[in-house]
């Protein structure tokens, strides 16, 4: 899911702000439409297999109160995806996911900053989210990013059975 960095004018990534992949193409952070589900669910099951989100739940989540979802393509269609949900106190973030092609460009974090700049609009008090423990990458992000561990949420992620840490952002 997470991915690695690409600097932006001033050595700094930054969210919504075109990121240049090795093609030369210049992505940019947009939001999904309902003309996405297809392409949300062959990168879902790309990405996490047993676990992948069907058409029908995508589908429900993108119509869904209070939630912003967002997403980057490349020469090949949409490559990068993520998602958050407001509740009138904090957000969480719903998903976040970058294609095995798109990966190593800084798309993750590009994602990563535009949710927290949408939290901060909303006036979110915090931003959480859920991460595998076994994610090394996506931790770093979120860490970097001034994320906290708050606990193991045992199980968590189904079928694999895999646990997960809450981790939190205070805004």
């Amino acid at each position: 899911m997470a991915d690695e960095l690409a600097p932006g004018p001033a050595g700094e990534p930054t969210a919504g702000a075109p990121l240049a992949p090795a093609s030369g193409a210049v992505p940019v952070v947009r939001p999904l439409t309902p003309a996405d589900v297809p392409a949300v669910a062959a990168l879902e099951r790309e990405l996490f297999e047993r676990s992948a989100w069907p058409e029908v739940m995508i589908r429900e989540e993108l119509d869904a109160f209070g939630r912003y979802y967002v997403g980057i393509d490349d020469e090949a269609g949409l490559a990068a995806y993520a998602g958050s949900w407001f509740d009138g106190d904090v957000s969480q973030v719903m998903t976040l996911a970058v294609s095995t092609r798109a990966q190593h460009r800084g798309w993750g974090r590009a994602l990563l900053r535009t949710l927290l700049d949408r939290a901060r609009s909303d006036r979110a008090q915090a931003l959480f989210l859920e991460v595998r423990v076994d994610n090394e990458p996506a931790i770093a992000l979120y860490r970097s990013e001034g994320f906290e561990i708050l606990t193991r949420r045992r199980r968590y992620y189904q079928p694999e059975d895999v646990d997960a840490w809450t981790m939190r952002l205070e805004l």
